[in-house]
């Protein structure tokens, strides 16, 4: 079983002691009384690219994993969200800002502290109202170049991102647009 990740000792359909046994070509939890399998499936987030010319709205963790560091507006999708939705609201709740989506900038995993995995929609927005502010779970909120962060970026994910965003931006801004 790959690392022994979130493993159920009870089955949380019926209280049996779980047992292992191949599924999928993975060995897995298994209930041996109701046949209830624990997939080790990523938690799916969304979160978005907000520019202010050659900056990148960053903010900056209030609260564990990873508190003090910065990061994307980003957060995980509800159940009767989709990934879109997701990022307006996390923007809005982490930003203050209200946006709207201009189209897919990146999928990308990784794993969150200390071990959930996770599957990130990061896509581009523009601003349409609010006024920035740090709220929800952010101790801060401003905009940074992508290759100047103001301090440790939280999540290998969000620092690949910043790091492509950089390039692009660098290569817009010498002209070299090929």
């Amino acid at each position: 079983m790959k690392g022994g990740r979130h493993v159920f000792r009870w089955c949380p359909h019926c209280r049996t002691e779980m047992a292992r046994r191949t599924e999928g070509g993975e060995l897995r939890p298994v209930c041996p009384s109701c046949g209830f399998v624990q997939y080790l499936n990523p938690a799916p987030g969304a979160g978005v690219i907000l520019l202010r010319e050659d900056r990148v709205c960053l903010v900056r963790r209030k609260f564990e994993p990873r508190a003090g560091q910065w990061s994307l507006p980003t957060g995980f999708m509800e159940w009767d969200e989709t990934s879109g939705e997701t990022a307006v609201r996390e923007a809005r709740e982490e930003t203050g800002l209200e946006v709207e989506l201009t189209g897919l900038h990146a999928v990308e995993s990784g794993i969150l502290p200390p071990d959930i995995p996770v599957l990130v929609v990061f896509y581009r927005a523009r601003e349409t109202g609010g006024l920035l502010v740090a709220g929800d779970d952010a101790a801060d909120v401003g905009f940074y170049r992508p290759d100047e962060p103001p301090g440790p970026v939280a999540f290998a994910a969000h620092r690949l991102v910043l790091a492509r965003l950089a390039e692009e931006l660098n290569r817009k801004g010498t002209g070299d647009h090929g």
